[in-house]
């Protein structure tokens, strides 16, 4: 624990527990959803082997315990095996989070060897044509076989699907998939509306009736399945009248670091353009953690504006998602618009109001936008 002055106020900061590790932006799907930066293709060169692996020794010596190997699809890279084997020799608890493309027998055996701990596997939905669809690929039977590996290799099944306004009505088919697949614990993660997510928001968002028979029936199955499956409903921040404590707060116990080796408190922060994040290159993760500007510039509450600096409730959040603040009000500092005591409260709400517009009935609609290379060099060259 160290206590940095922030903002005039001693904060205590404990160390950074979890070390996300995204490894690439490459990866072979194209997910409307996806939360990688939007002008991914504008960021610098990938960190080589050897500088990875000194990224995990500084993590670990900063008090890191468990790392999450991500993308991007992190099977792009060669290393990966080498990456977890050093890892696994540190003592850090290894979770790859993977698409399952690339994820071979021989590529599976490799990261056993290395000491993987945990494997989580993405699916879109649970049809081909779906899941196909949203990925813009055709990759929905090479994830049933890499769930297959998971299993014969003995890692916990453990699957993820991104929940939107596409997929939503066919949740009880998603849950029937994960037990045909012989999942332990199936995540149905409402969307996030973060980069490209953001970009697609209308055509992504659920209606409110749509999330009420979502959860209904999710219920319906733990009550059904009990042990045998453990479901998590995370539910859209938009329909909510109180925000997340984003991240369990910024800079409490989450360190990304990026392809490039740019540090970060959560994965989309970097949009946040007035910090100056930091390089692994240029400091240890260490004087990072404690010590940079930007990593101590939201700890605390002594930067919150009001409605939140005076707010009972601002210990339970701490004003909420500073990304989300920036990018609905143009202020990171200021409340999270998901509450329903911010100024700026109407944004969320007309957005709500939208999604209640059956697809029929809209006057405009907008063609999503897939997560490629040729898309990301447009937009970004549309916001210079």
């Amino acid at each position: 624990m160290m206590t940095p002055t922030v903002n005039g106020k001693e904060v205590t900061v404990g160390p950074p527990l979890w070390l996300l590790a995204e490894v690439t932006y490459a990866c072979p799907l194209h997910c409307v959803f996806c939360y990688n930066p939007v002008d991914y293709t504008q960021h610098g060169p990938e960190l080589s082997t050897q500088e990875w692996i000194k990224v995990l020794r500084d993590a670990r010596a900063a008090g890191s315990v468990q790392c999450g190997f991500s993308g991007g699809e992190p099977l792009v890279r060669d290393d990966l095996e080498e990456l977890v084997a050093e890892a696994h020799k540190l003592g850090f608890y290894t979770n790859l989070l993977t698409s399952g493309i690339g994820f071979t027998a021989e590529r599976a055996k490799a990261l056993k060897e290395a000491g993987l701990d945990h494997v989580q596997l993405s699916f879109q939905d649970s049809t081909r044509e779906l899941n196909d669809f949203l990925s813009h690929t055709k990759t929905f039977a090479l994830k049933q076989r890499a769930a297959e590996l998971i299993q014969a290799n003995g890692w916990p099944m453990v699957l993820n699907c991104v929940i939107h306004r596409l997929n939503i009505d066919y949740i009880d088919k998603i849950i029937e998939l994960a037990v045909d697949l012989g999942a332990e614990y199936l995540e149905l993660a409402n969307s996030q509306y973060y980069s490209w997510a953001q970009l697609n928001r209308e055509g992504l968002m659920p209606s409110r009736e749509q999330l009420q028979r979502a959860e209904r029936v999710t219920n319906e199955y733990r009550e059904k399945l009990g042990d045998k499956l453990r479901i998590f409903f995370v539910v859209p921040d938009y329909y909510e009248t109180r925000p997340k404590k984003c991240m369990n707060g910024w800079g409490n116990i989450f360190l990304t670091i990026t392809p490039d080796g740019s540090a970060l408190p959560c994965h989309t922060a970097k949009m946040i353009k007035h910090l100056d994040f930091p390089n692994v290159k240029d400091m240890t993760v260490k004087d990072i953690w404690y010590e940079s500007e930007s990593f101590n510039h939201y700890r605390g509450d002594a930067w919150m504006k009001e409605p939140c600096s005076t707010c009972p409730e601002k210990e339970k959040d701490l004003g909420g998602c500073r990304c989300q603040a920036l990018m609905l009000t143009g202020d990171a500092a200021n409340a999270d618009p998901v509450c329903d005591k911010s100024e700026h409260h109407q944004v969320v709400l007309d957005a709500v109001a939208f999604a209640q517009v059956p697809d029929v009935k809209r006057v405009e609609v907008k063609p999503l936008v897939f997560r490629d290379p040729i898309n990301s060099r447009k937009l970004s060259t549309i916001s210079e």
